[in-house]
């Protein structure tokens, strides 16, 4: 199994949002936007109902881990949901966000696979070249917190790892960007 790396770079997530956008892909863009946001994995992002996003907080328990998880709905989540779901408030709380419209009746929520599919798909025509995967979301959240200068300890929290040396290597700090640090000091 390859191993999927965050999108560290700010213009191929905007263009990838960009495209989803431009394509009529309204609930990728919110799906990608909240992962990216949220660092949940895409099990729990996939449970999501409408009343989960209504108020200015998101709380969900969390399928791996059974934990209780609370973050604020950012103002690029809120930024979508508003032009892309004019009538999002009033939509019914209990029905889940990601559902495919041809399984709208049956009530299917989308799958892993279809995510995969498409975050591969928009990350490919934005230009990226590294692997993408559903973690790649999770990821992406983890290193630019961490490029931002949110302390290590924060980052792990968040992603509920049990070392540093595990969000590092989670988040795809490289043996490059060391070296360079090491380099940059030169004291």
């Amino acid at each position: 199994m390859m191993e999927v790396q965050p999108i560290r770079d700010r213009k191929v997530i905007e263009r990838m949002k960009e495209l989803m956008s431009v394509d009529g892909r309204s609930k990728e863009l919110l799906l990608f936007t909240l992962g990216i946001n949220s660092a949940l994995r895409v099990s729990d992002i996939l449970r999501l109902r409408w009343g989960d996003l209504k108020g200015e907080t998101i709380r969900i328990k969390e399928k791996k881990t059974g934990k209780w998880k609370e973050f604020p709905i950012t103002p690029s989540v809120r930024k979508v949901l508003e032009e892309e779901f004019p009538d999002w408030r009033e939509k019914p709380d209990d029905e889940f966000v990601f559902v495919s419209e041809s399984n709208r009746n049956r009530g299917k929520v989308w799958s892993r696979q279809y995510v995969w599919a498409f975050l591969n798909e928009y990350a490919k025509r934005a230009g990226w070249k590294e692997p993408v995967g559903t973690h790649t979301m999770r990821k992406t959240w983890g290193y630019h917190a961490y490029q931002a200068g949110y302390p290590l300890e924060l980052i792990q929290k968040v992603l509920n790892h049990s070392s540093p040396a595990i969000t590092l290597r989670y988040i795809g700090i490289t043996r490059e960007q060391i070296f360079n640090a090491y380099m940059a000091l030169s004291l």
